[in-house]
């Protein structure tokens, strides 16, 4: 059995993480000591590992939560796995069209201002104060 501070130090997160983490259902209540202390089995700290590793593969909690729910049913299948991270794929996928056109759009306002004069006359506050964003 480990501490809080022994799991956060493990894991690499801090204690407030682990807190958090309690309170998202992404790690079970620990157990307590008679003096109220948190006493987390060994196996938290790849769990911990396991959250902080998907976030970083862009996953969500909603979507981590899955995840783990996923790992620990017996019955769930490879293709249910599968189907989750094809799902988060597409997402990013989506998402990096949407900043290639932010960027596209950025790229051209900042072509257009030549940077010389009055910033109340600057081409980019102009776009952006009109309703419709011009598509580059």
């Amino acid at each position: 059995m480990m501490t809080s501070g022994q799991l956060a130090a493990r894991a690499g997160v801090g204690v407030e993480t682990l807190r958090f983490y309690e309170r998202e259902g992404l790690l079970p209540e620990p157990t307590r000591t008679a003096a109220g202390y948190r006493q987390y089995p060994l196996g938290a700290v790849e769990r911990v590992r396991f959250v902080r590793r998907a976030q970083l593969f862009g996953f969500q909690l909603r979507d981590v939560r899955q995840l783990l729910s996923l790992r620990d049913d017996p019955d769930a299948t490879r293709a249910d796995v599968r189907d989750l991270a094809a799902a988060k794929l597409a997402e990013i996928e989506q998402r990096l069209r949407d900043l290639e056109a932010m960027r596209d759009d950025l790229k051209a306002l900042v072509e257009q201002c030549d940077g010389h004069g009055a910033a109340a006359h600057c081409p980019i506050l102009t776009t952006i104060t009109d309703d419709e964003i011009p598509r580059a």
